[in-house]
Protein backbone atom coordinates (compact mmCIF):
# COMPACT_ATOMS: atom_id res chain seq x y z
CA UNK A 1 0.00 0.00 0.00
CA UNK A 2 1.63 3.18 -1.20
CA UNK A 3 1.82 5.74 1.67
CA UNK A 4 -0.53 9.20 1.58
CA UNK A 5 0.99 11.99 0.34
CA UNK A 6 1.52 14.73 2.81
CA UNK A 7 -0.33 18.00 2.11
CA UNK A 8 1.03 21.41 2.01
CA UNK A 9 -0.60 24.98 2.21
CA UNK A 10 -1.37 26.66 -1.53
CA UNK A 11 0.55 29.04 -2.71
CA UNK A 12 -0.03 31.45 -5.86
CA UNK A 13 1.10 30.85 -9.00
CA UNK A 14 2.92 34.05 -9.32
CA UNK A 15 5.27 33.11 -6.27
CA UNK A 16 8.83 32.84 -7.66
CA UNK A 17 11.51 30.75 -5.94
CA UNK A 18 14.98 31.37 -5.40
CA UNK A 19 18.21 28.97 -6.36
CA UNK A 20 18.61 28.45 -2.54
CA UNK A 21 15.22 26.93 -2.01
CA UNK A 22 15.17 25.16 -5.56
CA UNK A 23 18.53 23.53 -4.23
CA UNK A 24 17.31 22.47 -0.79
CA UNK A 25 13.98 21.13 -2.58
CA UNK A 26 15.93 19.01 -4.48
CA UNK A 27 18.78 18.08 -1.67
CA UNK A 28 15.69 17.06 0.46
CA UNK A 29 14.32 14.68 -2.10
CA UNK A 30 17.73 13.30 -2.79
CA UNK A 31 18.36 12.88 0.64
CA UNK A 32 14.82 10.92 1.75
CA UNK A 33 15.24 9.31 -1.16
CA UNK A 34 18.84 7.82 -2.12
CA UNK A 35 17.69 4.97 -4.37
CA UNK A 36 14.74 6.67 -5.90
CA UNK A 37 13.88 5.66 -9.79
CA UNK A 38 14.33 8.94 -12.12
CA UNK A 39 11.96 11.25 -12.47
CA UNK A 40 9.31 10.28 -15.10
CA UNK A 41 9.80 13.61 -17.80
CA UNK A 42 6.20 13.25 -19.56
CA UNK A 43 4.86 13.44 -15.44
CA UNK A 44 7.05 16.64 -15.08
CA UNK A 45 6.61 18.14 -17.89
CA UNK A 46 2.18 17.58 -17.57
CA UNK A 47 2.82 19.10 -13.76
CA UNK A 48 4.58 22.58 -15.34
CA UNK A 49 1.78 22.72 -18.34
CA UNK A 50 -0.70 22.40 -15.67
CA UNK A 51 0.78 25.07 -13.46
CA UNK A 52 0.99 27.19 -16.26
CA UNK A 53 -2.19 26.69 -17.71
CA UNK A 54 -4.30 26.19 -14.31
CA UNK A 55 -6.05 23.32 -16.03
CA UNK A 56 -5.98 19.51 -16.21
CA UNK A 57 -7.77 19.67 -19.22
CA UNK A 58 -5.81 22.15 -21.00
CA UNK A 59 -2.42 20.53 -19.85
CA UNK A 60 -3.56 17.57 -21.53
CA UNK A 61 -4.93 19.20 -24.75
CA UNK A 62 -0.99 20.49 -25.14
CA UNK A 63 0.37 17.40 -24.30
CA UNK A 64 -2.36 15.11 -26.66
CA UNK A 65 -3.39 13.07 -23.86
CA UNK A 66 -6.59 12.84 -21.63
CA UNK A 67 -7.15 14.74 -18.38
CA UNK A 68 -7.34 11.21 -16.86
CA UNK A 69 -3.89 10.38 -17.86
CA UNK A 70 -2.40 13.74 -16.67
CA UNK A 71 -4.19 13.50 -13.31
CA UNK A 72 -2.35 10.25 -13.08
CA UNK A 73 0.83 11.19 -14.26
CA UNK A 74 0.79 13.65 -11.54
CA UNK A 75 -0.48 11.71 -8.84
CA UNK A 76 1.92 9.43 -9.45
CA UNK A 77 4.82 11.87 -9.64
CA UNK A 78 3.69 13.02 -6.32
CA UNK A 79 3.84 9.58 -4.58
CA UNK A 80 7.35 9.39 -6.43
CA UNK A 81 8.46 13.09 -4.44
CA UNK A 82 6.91 12.33 -1.27
CA UNK A 83 5.34 16.17 -2.19
CA UNK A 84 1.44 17.41 -3.26
CA UNK A 85 2.46 19.98 -5.94
CA UNK A 86 -1.08 20.77 -6.71
CA UNK A 87 -3.91 21.89 -4.80
CA UNK A 88 -7.25 20.45 -7.03
CA UNK A 89 -10.73 22.02 -6.36
CA UNK A 90 -13.73 21.31 -8.99
CA UNK A 91 -12.77 25.52 -10.45
CA UNK A 92 -9.58 25.62 -9.89
CA UNK A 93 -6.00 24.30 -10.01
CA UNK A 94 -3.20 25.68 -8.23
CA UNK A 95 0.46 25.21 -6.97
CA UNK A 96 1.21 24.20 -3.64
CA UNK A 97 4.02 25.09 -1.40
CA UNK A 98 5.98 22.84 -2.67
CA UNK A 99 4.93 22.59 -6.13
CA UNK A 100 6.13 26.40 -5.94
CA UNK A 101 9.26 25.54 -5.17
CA UNK A 102 9.68 22.90 -6.99
CA UNK A 103 8.64 24.60 -10.50
CA UNK A 104 11.85 26.19 -11.58
CA UNK A 105 13.75 22.74 -11.01
CA UNK A 106 10.80 20.97 -12.78
CA UNK A 107 10.94 23.52 -15.54
CA UNK A 108 14.61 23.75 -16.12
CA UNK A 109 14.63 19.77 -16.61
CA UNK A 110 12.13 19.83 -19.00
CA UNK A 111 14.07 22.58 -21.02
CA UNK A 112 17.26 20.07 -20.59
CA UNK A 113 15.50 16.90 -21.73
CA UNK A 114 14.02 19.18 -24.80
CA UNK A 115 17.54 20.39 -25.55
CA UNK A 116 18.73 16.80 -25.84
CA UNK A 117 16.03 16.06 -27.75
CA UNK A 118 17.10 18.88 -30.49
CA UNK A 119 20.75 18.20 -30.31
CA UNK A 120 20.83 16.16 -33.66
CA UNK A 121 18.45 18.94 -35.17
CA UNK A 122 20.18 20.84 -38.21
CA UNK A 123 17.86 23.12 -39.26
CA UNK A 124 16.07 25.71 -37.57
CA UNK A 125 12.52 26.13 -37.68
CA UNK A 126 11.34 29.59 -39.49
CA UNK A 127 7.78 30.44 -38.00
CA UNK A 128 6.14 33.02 -40.02
CA UNK A 129 2.67 34.22 -37.47
CA UNK A 130 0.02 36.85 -38.35
CA UNK A 131 -2.15 38.04 -35.36
CA UNK A 132 -4.87 40.36 -35.04
CA UNK A 133 -3.69 43.65 -33.30
CA UNK A 134 -6.92 43.22 -30.77
CA UNK A 135 -5.52 40.19 -29.70
CA UNK A 136 -2.36 41.09 -28.56
CA UNK A 137 -1.53 42.85 -25.08
CA UNK A 138 0.79 42.62 -22.13
CA UNK A 139 0.20 38.68 -21.92
CA UNK A 140 2.42 38.78 -25.18
CA UNK A 141 5.64 38.20 -23.11
CA UNK A 142 4.65 35.17 -21.44
CA UNK A 143 2.99 33.87 -24.48
CA UNK A 144 6.53 34.07 -26.63
CA UNK A 145 7.81 32.37 -23.62
CA UNK A 146 5.72 29.03 -23.60
CA UNK A 147 6.85 28.82 -27.72
CA UNK A 148 10.62 29.54 -26.72
CA UNK A 149 10.33 26.63 -23.55
CA UNK A 150 8.47 24.22 -26.01
CA UNK A 151 11.08 24.51 -29.47
CA UNK A 152 14.22 26.76 -28.40
CA UNK A 153 15.33 26.14 -32.69
CA UNK A 154 12.19 27.84 -33.71
CA UNK A 155 12.57 31.60 -35.34
CA UNK A 156 9.58 33.81 -34.88
CA UNK A 157 8.64 36.37 -37.18
CA UNK A 158 5.19 37.95 -35.68
CA UNK A 159 3.26 40.23 -37.84
CA UNK A 160 0.17 42.44 -35.95
CA UNK A 161 -2.50 44.02 -38.22
CA UNK A 162 -6.07 43.45 -39.12
CA UNK A 163 -8.11 40.70 -40.27
CA UNK A 164 -8.15 41.44 -43.34
CA UNK A 165 -5.01 42.21 -44.16
CA UNK A 166 -2.99 39.00 -42.29
CA UNK A 167 -5.97 37.02 -44.85
CA UNK A 168 -4.24 38.52 -47.67
CA UNK A 169 -0.84 38.07 -46.41
CA UNK A 170 -1.84 34.53 -45.40
CA UNK A 171 -3.49 33.95 -48.77
CA UNK A 172 -0.24 35.64 -50.70
CA UNK A 173 1.57 33.02 -48.84
CA UNK A 174 3.39 35.37 -46.90
CA UNK A 175 2.30 34.21 -43.57
CA UNK A 176 2.67 30.08 -42.32
CA UNK A 177 -0.35 30.86 -40.02
CA UNK A 178 -2.87 33.75 -38.98
CA UNK A 179 -5.21 34.27 -35.65
CA UNK A 180 -7.42 36.41 -36.46
CA UNK A 181 -11.04 37.38 -35.93
CA UNK A 182 -13.24 35.69 -38.33
CA UNK A 183 -13.53 37.24 -41.43
CA UNK A 184 -16.68 37.81 -42.78
CA UNK A 185 -17.00 35.30 -45.63
CA UNK A 186 -16.18 31.89 -44.93
CA UNK A 187 -13.43 30.48 -45.82
CA UNK A 188 -11.65 26.78 -45.84
CA UNK A 189 -8.71 25.57 -43.70
CA UNK A 190 -9.56 27.85 -41.02
CA UNK A 191 -10.80 26.32 -37.53
CA UNK A 192 -12.19 28.16 -34.24
CA UNK A 193 -9.61 28.10 -32.26
CA UNK A 194 -11.14 30.02 -29.25
CA UNK A 195 -13.96 32.79 -28.07
CA UNK A 196 -12.96 36.24 -27.42
CA UNK A 197 -14.28 38.47 -24.87
CA UNK A 198 -14.69 42.09 -25.00
CA UNK A 199 -15.98 44.48 -22.68
CA UNK A 200 -16.35 48.35 -22.74
CA UNK A 201 -12.94 50.21 -21.51
CA UNK A 202 -12.21 53.01 -20.11
CA UNK A 203 -9.95 55.70 -17.92
CA UNK A 204 -10.67 55.54 -13.99
CA UNK A 205 -13.58 57.66 -12.96
CA UNK A 206 -14.16 58.26 -16.57
CA UNK A 207 -18.14 59.66 -17.24
CA UNK A 208 -19.02 60.87 -20.48
CA UNK A 209 -20.21 64.47 -20.82
CA UNK A 210 -24.19 64.99 -19.36
CA UNK A 211 -26.76 65.21 -21.89
CA UNK A 212 -24.11 64.34 -24.47
CA UNK A 213 -23.84 61.01 -27.00
CA UNK A 214 -21.09 58.56 -25.72
CA UNK A 215 -17.86 59.54 -27.14
CA UNK A 216 -16.70 55.81 -28.80
CA UNK A 217 -12.95 54.92 -29.91
CA UNK A 218 -13.01 52.42 -32.52
CA UNK A 219 -11.40 50.89 -35.58
CA UNK A 220 -13.68 52.45 -38.05
CA UNK A 221 -15.70 50.60 -40.38
CA UNK A 222 -15.23 47.80 -41.51
CA UNK A 223 -14.95 46.49 -38.27
CA UNK A 224 -16.42 43.23 -36.76
CA UNK A 225 -16.34 44.38 -32.74
CA UNK A 226 -17.21 47.25 -33.45
CA UNK A 227 -20.16 46.31 -35.46
CA UNK A 228 -21.22 44.11 -32.67
CA UNK A 229 -20.56 47.16 -29.95
CA UNK A 230 -22.58 50.16 -31.66
CA UNK A 231 -25.40 47.51 -32.04
CA UNK A 232 -25.54 46.26 -28.34
CA UNK A 233 -25.53 50.11 -27.89
CA UNK A 234 -28.31 50.73 -30.39
CA UNK A 235 -30.42 47.69 -28.94
CA UNK A 236 -30.46 49.13 -25.51
CA UNK A 237 -30.93 52.67 -27.17
CA UNK A 238 -27.98 54.27 -25.90
CA UNK A 239 -26.73 57.43 -28.25
CA UNK A 240 -23.19 57.01 -29.41
CA UNK A 241 -20.24 59.38 -30.90
CA UNK A 242 -17.06 58.26 -32.71
CA UNK A 243 -14.35 60.90 -31.41
CA UNK A 244 -11.76 58.68 -32.16
CA UNK A 245 -10.55 56.43 -34.94
CA UNK A 246 -7.37 54.15 -34.66
CA UNK A 247 -6.06 50.70 -35.47
CA UNK A 248 -5.34 48.17 -32.85
CA UNK A 249 -5.68 47.31 -29.15
CA UNK A 250 -2.55 49.84 -28.58
CA UNK A 251 -4.43 52.91 -30.05
CA UNK A 252 -7.35 52.38 -28.79
CA UNK A 253 -6.40 51.66 -25.30
CA UNK A 254 -4.28 54.70 -25.27
CA UNK A 255 -7.46 57.17 -25.90
CA UNK A 256 -9.79 55.35 -23.54
CA UNK A 257 -7.09 55.05 -21.01
CA UNK A 258 -6.26 58.93 -21.51
CA UNK A 259 -9.97 59.73 -21.15
CA UNK A 260 -11.04 60.65 -24.70
CA UNK A 261 -13.42 57.63 -24.62
CA UNK A 262 -14.60 54.48 -24.05
CA UNK A 263 -13.60 51.55 -26.32
CA UNK A 264 -14.47 47.81 -26.90
CA UNK A 265 -11.43 45.72 -25.65
CA UNK A 266 -10.76 42.25 -25.01
CA UNK A 267 -9.01 42.41 -21.12
CA UNK A 268 -5.90 41.05 -22.18
CA UNK A 269 -5.75 43.76 -24.65
CA UNK A 270 -6.14 46.55 -22.16
CA UNK A 271 -3.72 49.18 -21.02
CA UNK A 272 -2.95 49.67 -17.53
CA UNK A 273 -4.37 52.72 -17.16
CA UNK A 274 -8.26 51.49 -18.60
CA UNK A 275 -10.11 49.60 -16.29
CA UNK A 276 -13.24 47.57 -17.18
CA UNK A 277 -16.47 50.42 -17.08
CA UNK A 278 -19.41 48.36 -18.50
CA UNK A 279 -20.85 47.89 -14.94
CA UNK A 280 -19.89 51.33 -13.77
CA UNK A 281 -21.64 52.96 -17.05
CA UNK A 282 -24.47 50.27 -17.44
CA UNK A 283 -23.10 49.47 -20.79
CA UNK A 284 -24.69 46.34 -22.27
CA UNK A 285 -23.01 43.23 -23.09
CA UNK A 286 -20.57 42.75 -26.47
CA UNK A 287 -21.30 39.27 -27.68
CA UNK A 288 -18.01 37.04 -27.90
CA UNK A 289 -16.14 36.81 -31.28
CA UNK A 290 -15.04 33.84 -32.39
CA UNK A 291 -10.86 33.67 -32.91
CA UNK A 292 -10.22 31.45 -36.13
CA UNK A 293 -6.64 30.00 -36.78
CA UNK A 294 -5.52 29.60 -40.54
CA UNK A 295 -2.44 27.32 -41.35
CA UNK A 296 -1.76 24.53 -43.39
CA UNK A 297 1.50 23.73 -42.40
CA UNK A 298 2.19 19.78 -41.39
CA UNK A 299 5.43 19.18 -39.74
CA UNK A 300 4.83 18.54 -35.75
CA UNK A 301 7.37 21.16 -34.52
CA UNK A 302 4.96 23.98 -35.95
CA UNK A 303 1.71 22.33 -35.08
CA UNK A 304 2.81 21.97 -31.24
CA UNK A 305 4.15 25.53 -31.55
CA UNK A 306 0.80 26.49 -32.99
CA UNK A 307 -0.78 24.52 -30.23
CA UNK A 308 0.16 26.06 -27.52
CA UNK A 309 0.09 29.64 -28.85
CA UNK A 310 -4.04 29.15 -29.03
CA UNK A 311 -3.98 27.09 -25.64
CA UNK A 312 -1.72 30.30 -24.25
CA UNK A 313 -4.52 32.76 -25.28
CA UNK A 314 -7.44 30.84 -24.44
Amino acid sequence: MRNPVPRGGSARLAFSTNKKNESSFISMISESNPGAAALDIGAVKAFVLAAQLQSFTRAGEALGISQAAVSLKLRRLEEQLGHRLLERTPRQVRLSVEGAVFLDAARALVASHDLALSAFRTQPRRLVLGINHLLVGSELPSLLRRIRDLDAGLRIEMRVGATGELMQAYERGELDAALVLRPPEKRKQGKAAFAETFSWFAAPGWRPPAGQPLPLATQGDPCRVRAAAVRALDRAGIAWEEVFIGKGAAILGAAAAGGMAVAALPARAAPAGAIDAAAALSLPKIPAQDVMLYSALNDRRSREALRVLTLAFR
